[in-house]
């Protein structure tokens, strides 16, 4: 699979982005969006128990979830959820959060012509 990585800025916080040139499909980093939009001081664990709560109720959002290889903190690649657009907006809906709507709009910047980063 051919991609690019980028760090994209959501009100200065980083969220982490791939473009997969095969599949000319954006896919960012769940626990990235998940701090921006909870400012959780742990959101892998706010994802993971989301995540858990989601597939209790069913929701296939989370069974089709990604996993690919991004940087981490310490600079090593490590495998971590990635959801496309698509899922993306499922998710951001399961998250309470004021800064949903502003955060659909710069995704929506941010993806307005393929291939930005």
């Amino acid at each position: 699979m051919e991609n690019n990585f980028a760090i994209q800025l959501f009100e200065n916080k980083k969220v982490r982005v791939v473009w997969d040139a095969e599949k000319e499909k954006y896919y960012f980093s769940v626990v990235d969006v998940v701090q921006v939009l909870t400012d959780s001081d742990n959101p892998q664990t706010y994802w993971r128990v989301l995540k858990k709560r989601l597939r209790d109720e069913g929701n296939e959002t989370v069974t089709n979830c990604n996993a690919l290889k991004l940087p981490a903190a310490d600079g090593k690649k490590r495998m971590a959820d990635v959801a496309d657009i698509e899922q993306l907006l499922r998710l951001i809906q399961s998250i309470p959060s004021k800064k949903a709507e502003p955060f659909k709009q710069w995704l929506a910047e941010t993806t307005l012509s393929p291939r930005k980063i």
